[in-house]
């Protein structure tokens, strides 16, 4: 698994746990610190899980080049 996709796993629930405190707490600076951070982790999320993608679309032309199926 992809570092960014770990990252952006933890960003989201930093974010959601934010939020929650946010919103209990009445403060909205929090709650949209909470969404915003949880926004940017599934950017960071997406972003690895292509990375993924290109990765493995990359080994599988290599080894169809090579013979190797």
């Amino acid at each position: 698994m992809d570092d960014q996709k770990i990252k952006g796993k933890v960003d989201q629930g930093v974010g959601q746990a934010k939020e929650s405190v946010g919103r209990a707490t009445g403060d909205r600076r929090t709650e949209a610190e909470g969404q915003d951070q949880q926004a940017a982790g599934k950017v960071r999320e997406g972003a690895g899980k292509v990375k993924d993608a290109v990765g493995n679309a990359a080994d599988k032309v290599g080894k169809a080049l090579s013979g190797d199926h």
